[in-house]
């Protein structure tokens, strides 16, 4: 019953180790999980993330609502907006995070899901946002994510049904990348960390912020901010040691300077 992490060759692997409760969290493991967030992003040895679930049913099914039901936080919380940050509550963490969906993807487990940037999934993961069928609303990005991630007419079908859809419909949709035999599930989300991790990590986290953040830009402000960021790298170790690598027709040793 915890959250576990581990760090090979720059990549972290986050587990969601509550199989008995479907890798649901309560309040105490969303604590944790938010301090491994954090580590993730502050961690310099860091590059890359993988988050999936323990057991072979469900990455998550999100808040535990039995253990919330009989300890309602109090009003006054809702403004302690930097109280324990997550991946998908206001915690920037630009070095990418890939999902490895290992069963049922539901409620806060997928809008965590929504906060990742590259997702593999087994052929009997499904996906939904359930809320509403419980009297709540997709919270932690759930109504805020799902319209810049599916089109309108079927993000609102899974938002206001709140049924689930199946791994090969959420890759049909562009949901996930790509759907794998569940033996094969973390060695193809480890494929794609080692592909980033092997990548210039400055490189690699102002790509992904640059992307996140024009969709929030006018284009022309967009080009200008990313004309601009090139400038920056353009200065750093990893810029010299890119091209000369290339040249001596080496890989590249970058140290993320």
């Amino acid at each position: 019953m915890s959250i576990d992490l581990s760090v090979t060759n720059h990549i972290a692997l986050i587990t969601l180790n509550r199989p008995e409760r479907l890798n649901a969290l309560d309040a105490e493991h969303y604590k944790t999980l938010s301090e491994t967030w954090i580590r993730v992003r502050d961690d310099h040895e860091i590059r890359v993330a993988i988050v999936t679930g323990a057991g072979e049913k469900s990455f998550s099914t999100g808040a535990d609502l039995k253990s919330f039901a009989n300890s309602p936080a109090p009003i006054s919380e809702m403004w302690l907006t930097q109280r324990d940050p997550l991946l998908n509550r206001g915690l920037e963490v630009w070095k990418p995070v890939i999902a490895a969906v290992n069963g049922h993807c539901l409620g806060g487990g997928m809008t965590l899901m929504f906060a990742t940037d590259i997702r593999v999934a087994v052929p009997h993961a499904t996906f939904g946002l359930s809320e509403v069928k419980r009297g709540f609303i997709a919270g932690n990005g759930g109504t805020q994510r799902i319209l810049k991630q599916l089109p309108y007419a079927i993000a609102m079908e899974v938002l206001l049904t709140g049924d689930a859809i199946d791994a090969g419909t959420a890759a049909r949709w562009g949901l996930i990348n790509r759907v794998v035999p569940s033996d094969q599930l973390i060695e193809t989300a480890m494929s794609y960390a080692k592909r980033i991790a092997a990548n210039a990590p400055l490189a690699v986290q102002a790509a992904k912020e640059l992307a996140l953040r024009g969709a929030d830009m006018d284009l022309v402000t967009g080009l200008r901010v990313e004309q601009m960021w090139n400038r920056i790298l353009r200065v750093s170790e990893d810029a010299k040691e890119g091209p000369a690598a290339f040249a001596e027709k080496r890989p590249a040793r970058f140290q993320g300077r």
